[in-house]
């Protein structure tokens, strides 16, 4: 069984993002990259998987800029088998990720696609959904547990009533939430290896895919600053404040 994994490059979640000076985006210049964290619990959960003997191959898929090869040798050391860099423009939308995705899949024909629920740069949410659209599969989304067993997949998926779970019949997409599991730390032995393992490049032009841009970003903006809070005396004093001040009651 083949699992495909696509993890992006994105700031590094301990990194305090700035917005440029002119609002055009976040400045990313000189700043630490790494591996989406929700990507990072899909790849531990193929990798799992495969440990368990219901996989056999797990490929590692990123679409981006040539500097996405560091996140894909990251994928390589955590264990994937083999790594598909798909070389685009840094500022990639969800449908045109995920038309590159299925371009891949199609060629590869994986049994089952996990990915990260959404990435913390754009916080979309919409490639996983947007990819099961295009290939006419099954999905689950925001998944906190997985049983693979044979051509099926139970997946136990967080929603806002408390939990659900979905049988669904492979070839099918499963996101992952941050609940599935603690990704495992890389060891330097396995980073040495990860520099053997076979990494493809391929353009968009190639699988026929067009990144056109649909969507124009207006100004980018910091959120506004929290105002200090008070202490009140008493809980006459709190609800008269937020019925005449706040006006929320």
């Amino acid at each position: 069984m083949k699992v495909l994994v696509p993890v992006k490059r994105v700031i590094d979640y301990n990194v305090k993002v700035r917005v440029k000076s002119d609002g055009s985006g976040v400045d990313s210049a000189n700043v630490k990259m790494s591996m989406n964290p929700f990507d990072e619990i899909a790849l531990e959960e193929a990798m799992r998987l495969k440990e368990a003997g219901k996989v056999t191959e797990v490929i590692a898929v990123s679409c981006g800029v040539a500097q996405c090869q560091e996140t894909l040798r990251t994928a390589l050391a955590i264990g994937a088998d083999r790594a598909i860099l798909v070389e685009a423009g840094a500022d990639l939308e969800p449908l045109a990720v995920a038309k590159l995705i299925r371009a891949l899949a199609d060629k590869e024909q994986p049994h089952l696609i996990i990915l990260g629920k959404q990435a913390i740069d754009d916080d979309s949410n919409q490639t996983g959904q947007m990819l099961a659209a295009l290939l006419g599969w099954p999905q689950a989304t925001f998944a906190s547990k997985v049983v693979l067993d044979n051509d099926k997949i139970t997946v136990t998926r967080e929603v806002d009533g408390g939990l659900e779970t979905l049988a669904l019949t492979l070839p099918a997409i499963v996101t992952t939430d941050l609940r599935l599991n603690e990704p495992r730390y890389v060891t330097l032995p396995n980073i040495m290896k990860a520099k053997k393992k076979p990494l493809d490049i391929v353009t968009p032009e190639s699988l026929g895919v067009d990144c056109t841009a649909r969507l124009l970003t207006l100004k980018v903006v910091e959120p506004a600053k929290r105002s200090a809070g008070i202490m009140v005396p008493d809980v006459a004093t709190l609800v008269a404040k937020l019925r005449d001040e706040a006006k929320v009651i």
